[in-house]
């Protein structure tokens, strides 16, 4: 019987268990019964019954017994191989398991918006694998709808986008949604920088950064403006909002950016940092979800990722933690 026959054969049962295979390996390691017997804190009469009942499974004499003498016939050293390379195994599996049971062992694939990528979540990441030894991590950085599919298609774990996940989808996603408001950036020279609050008739004129036409945050904006009777000069468009921090730094622009964009800017640039942030009114409302399969259900390690990366986002995202 090849190797990956008699391990299956052997673990659903059919034929012997892990411990007359250990029982078996430990008397053919020591030569006799009462060794084996004292290693493996059992009692003689044990290991005898343990080593014929492994005989009658197997309806294969594995020992001529000449008295007390144990000589092992060739299907014995043989099983021996094949034994040792189960039980081998099986601990491996074991230990496997419990790295991954306590959180030290695994993969997480995670794929994020620009904004999150370019600092927060690498930085996130590497506190959070720093005494797990074992973790391997990758990391994409796509758009919200293609993080949707990539999660849709299993080839990530969980994705972090701005596209809030409605209840028709349930067959697909499970998503943990989090509300927060845009915050508005102005260059430290402006005249307006050192203000906590400011409103939409303050930038009355004002040359503005913006999401491409038909985001909902441009949307969202462009309504902000016309209620607050204010000209919305849009002069710089983009994708993303990362790429307007430096238009907004060198004085060209004013622009509503997400919460989680502005505490990268911040993190990265300390006081170096030539943008000041502050509310704006209207409020110009923005959310994040946070995207697994609901498939694939996340792992223990992925479970422990999701409770820390949401309690971090709630709090960057709170009005003590932007500001």
């Amino acid at each position: 019987m090849k190797y990956y026959g008699l391990y299956k054969y052997f673990l659903y049962g059919f034929a012997m268990n892990l411990q007359q295979l250990a029982v078996f390996r430990e008397v053919m390691k020591t030569g006799s019964v009462s060794a084996a017997a004292r290693n493996l804190h059992r009692t003689q009469p044990a290991i005898s019954a343990s080593l014929k009942a492994l005989e009658n499974h197997l309806g294969v004499e594995l020992f001529h017994r000449e008295g007390r003498r144990l000589i092992p016939v060739p299907e014995a050293h043989y099983l021996l191989t094949e034994a040792t390379e189960i039980l081998d195994r099986m601990h491996t599996t074991e230990a496997n398991l419990r790295d991954l049971r306590n959180r030290t062992r695994g993969t997480l694939r995670i794929a994020a918006m620009p904004g999150t990528s370019a600092y927060l979540l690498p930085d996130f990441l590497s506190r959070f694998i720093a005494d797990r030894g074992d973790v391997h991590v990758t990391m994409a950085t796509r758009s919200s709808p293609q993080i949707m599919s990539l999660v849709a298609a299993q080839s990530f774990d969980v994705g972090f986008c701005d596209i809030a996940v409605d209840s028709t989808r349930r067959d697909l996603f499970e998503a943990e949604h989090i509300r927060c408001d845009c915050l508005l950036a102005v260059p430290e020279t402006h005249r307006l920088a050192g203000r906590d609050s400011i409103h939409a008739a303050e930038l009355d004129g004002e040359m503005m950064g913006s999401l491409q036409t038909g985001h909902q945050v441009y949307e969202a904006t462009e309504r902000a403006f016309l209620t607050a009777r204010a000209t919305f000069n849009v002069r710089v468009q983009a994708q993303f909002f990362f790429p307007l921090f430096h238009f907004i730094e060198t004085g060209r622009i004013c622009a509503l950016v997400d919460a989680m964009s502005a505490e990268s800017y911040k993190r990265m640039h300390g006081d170096r940092g030539r943008i000041h942030f502050a509310r704006f009114e209207p409020k110009v409302p923005f959310g994040y979800s946070i995207v697994t399969s609901s498939q694939r259900p996340p792992s223990i390690l992925g479970q422990e990722f999701l409770s820390q990366w949401t309690s971090f986002v709630h709090e960057v995202v709170s009005p003590a933690g932007t500001i």
